[in-house]
């Protein structure tokens, strides 16, 4: 009977009341899915290891129970709720004891996207129909794209919103009530996974969808490279406009090739190359769209130039790439080349992705700590080759060899921070032992990036630059990529206002003790 329930649970206005459902994790998340099935009546026990205090005060105002406690083995609460539907926040992966639980006993198992799709309909445009979806994924550049295919849909008149991965619960615009045109969905391959268990007679149908490209990461969550590049392909499935995949890329194309469309879906490539009719590229400098024109075949549109691009700081070769998708998405809902200008005449990037902090004595410091995975670095190298490398941090069982023999042997030296800081460097002796190479030992986090600084000083010259893109993730000395970078930009400036303040002392007493 809980199938046949689950199965009409396709809207908003549906029979929601008293669904027993247990909501794993009480974060963000979390908390939107537990207050939007209260909203909907259901009966709602949220279980998590440890609860926010605000949102474990909010809870019983909503109408939600709450459980902590280790969560190594099924809680008793769990079984004592009988729940029909398991609905998991995103840090959860298959091999949790709860998840398997749940499959094991033939409980529905959800994440927050799919409640989102099934109740999508709260608030509806003028013509009675919901916001059409755009969906984002990919190893690296989500939250780049995912803004800016929101500002160039503003550009454009239309009423959207960035939402998912990148910070504001899908489950919080559908209950917006403003009500939007389309929103811009940012997914991370675990709220994927989950995806891809949709059993539901309506499942998500994106108009749009991206995966902006494929590299190791996450492996420790999805047990292997193919269950992740599995959850990634998940993106295009049901697409009913505009597949679009990264030319240089392969992996992306082969998923559009595999993905259940919807007919009529066309397949969209982009690249930094010359493109053909159906793509989005470069011609001498100027990107150009070929695909959303009725005269692709001899005919392109200018949307921008990459000197305009380098003016505004977007000119890194990733950003463009980044640029190019969002301008696809973008156009396949009618924006037009001029509004595409026009956002980006206004975008800029968020902070600690490739974010000039610094620039004093002919050295220009560069913040890119989002770069959390060797493919996001090898970005960031490529856009300052010969740079003197911050790297290191958790690798998250991801290999560094492949990095550090291709563009981190091109780079001037390299400072190794992190706890994983023997495979960084045992990386180093076997495949760029020309490098050199430098150890930060300190154990305390406000020392860290006080010690990159120093070390960094003794090797910069004019014209230098030192990039931070650890290729790792923070959580082994941080507390967030954020926090890694803003301290790194913090020692920095302390380092430089230092040396400022020196250099103003000299200027006064030296003329007097000559």
């Amino acid at each position: 009977m809980s199938a046949e329930r689950l199965d009409a649970l396709t809207s908003w206005h549906a029979d929601w009341a008293g669904l027993r459902v247990v909501v794993l994790g009480l974060s963000v998340t979390g908390f939107s899915v537990a207050d939007t099935l209260a909203e909907l009546g259901a009966d709602v026990l949220v279980v998590s290891e440890r609860a926010d205090e605000e949102y474990a005060r909010l809870l019983p105002v909503i109408g939600a129970g709450l459980w902590t406690g280790a969560l190594d083995a099924v809680p008793a609460e769990i079984l004592a709720h009988r729940p029909e539907l398991v609905i998991a926040s995103p840090g959860f992966p298959p091999s949790h004891p709860v998840i398997r639980w749940a499959q094991d006993a033939g409980v529905a198992l959800w994440g927050d996207i799919e409640l989102a799709w099934r109740v999508r309909d709260k608030v509806v445009r003028p013509d009675g129909t919901p916001a059409d979806w755009v969906l984002i994924t990919g190893t690296n550049g989500k939250t780049t794209t995912t803004s800016l295919t929101a500002t160039m849909l503003v550009a454009g008149g239309l009423r959207a919103a960035p939402v998912g991965n990148i910070g504001v619960p899908v489950l919080d615009a559908i209950r917006d009530p403003a009500g939007f045109d389309v929103l811009v969905v940012e997914l991370s391959s675990h709220q994927l996974w989950y995806l891809s268990l949709q059993t539901g007679p309506q499942p998500l149908s994106p108009h749009a969808s991206v995966c902006l490209n494929l590299a190791e990461d996450h492996y420790e969550w999805h047990g292997s490279a193919g269950a992740y590049r599995d959850a990634k392909a998940v993106v295009y499935q049901h697409t009913r406009v505009a597949c679009v995949y990264n030319k240089a890329d392969d992996a992306t194309r082969v998923m559009v090739e595999d993905a259940d469309v919807i007919e009529g879906a066309r397949a969209i490539g982009f690249d930094l190359g010359v493109p053909g009719p159906s793509d989005l590229g470069l011609v001498d400098g100027i990107l150009v769209d070929r695909a959303f024109l009725d005269d692709r075949h001899t005919s392109a549109l200018e949307l921008t130039t990459l000197t305009d691009l380098r003016d505004r700081g977007l000119g890194a070769p990733h950003v463009v790439a980044n640029i190019l998708a969002a301008s696809a998405l973008a156009r396949s809902l009618g924006v037009s080349p001029v509004d595409i200008r026009r956002a980006l005449a206004e975008f800029r990037l968020d902070p600690h992705r490739i974010e000039v902090v610094a620039v004093a004595e002919g050295i220009t410091w560069v913040d890119d700590s989002k770069a959390t995975n060797p493919h996001a670095a090898d970005s960031s190298l490529a856009a300052y080759p010969g740079a003197i490398w911050v790297v290191g941090g958790l690798l998250k069982g991801v290999d560094i060899g492949a990095l550090v023999a291709g563009r981190g042997s091109r780079a001037k030296a390299a400072i190794v921070i992190g706890a994983e800081r023997g495979e960084i460097l045992a990386a180093f002796s076997r495949h760029a032992s020309e490098v050199p190479v430098f150890e930060v030992d300190a154990t305390q986090t406000e020392d860290v990036m006080a010690q990159v600084v120093e070390l960094a000083i003794g090797i910069a010259r004019d014209g230098d630059v030192v990039l931070l893109a650890p290729a790792a993730a923070s959580f082994d000395q941080f507390a967030s990529y954020a926090d890694r970078g803003r301290l790194f930009a913090q020692a920095v400036q302390r380092r430089i206002g230092r040396d400022a303040g020196g250099r103003h002392d000299e200027d006064q007493t030296g003329p007097a003790g000559a």
